[in-house]
């Protein structure tokens, strides 16, 4: 093992809703500054993949989701000094409005076509958004 340097795993959800997708504008937490992702973050010992998924969307955006489905499976090493192993997860949306409940991390939620995403992308989302549009499904960067 190089250092302290750990190998981190990471769960990203697409949620959804009439068409569009849930993804808010990160700030400053040290990477992925002004990136658009949807709701994620680390698994949590012994957390399922979909606890894990249900756990960040209530804590970040206060919404409910289900139908949670495999997308993705990720090598992230583009931000420095960082390395990932990102679980991708697609999801539909169940209920509440999106509200940003970690305003140290995030500016804000909003619903977007496929056709019409804003930018820049978080990693990951790139790598969700082609898995959906290719059916791939592992990335090894």
């Amino acid at each position: 093992m190089a250092g302290d340097k750990v190998v981190k795993i990471g769960i990203g959800v697409l949620i959804f809703k009439n068409g569009k997708v849930l993804l808010g504008k990160r700030k400053d937490v040290g990477y992925g500054k002004g990136e658009y992702a949807g709701p994620g973050g680390h698994l949590e010992f012994g957390e399922s993949f979909a606890n894990c998924a249900k756990r960040e969307c209530r804590e970040e955006a206060g919404i409910e989701i289900g139908n949670i489905r495999f997308l993705s499976l990720t090598n992230i090493k583009k931000y420095s000094g960082l390395h990932y192993v990102d679980i991708g997860l697609l999801a539909d949306w169940k209920g509440g409005t999106p509200e940003v409940l970690e305003p140290t991390k995030l500016e804000s939620w909003g619903w977007y076509d496929l056709d019409n995403l804003p930018k820049p992308l978080f990693e990951p989302v790139k790598h969700y958004l082609q898995a959906l549009k290719t059916g791939q499904t592992f990335f090894d960067e």
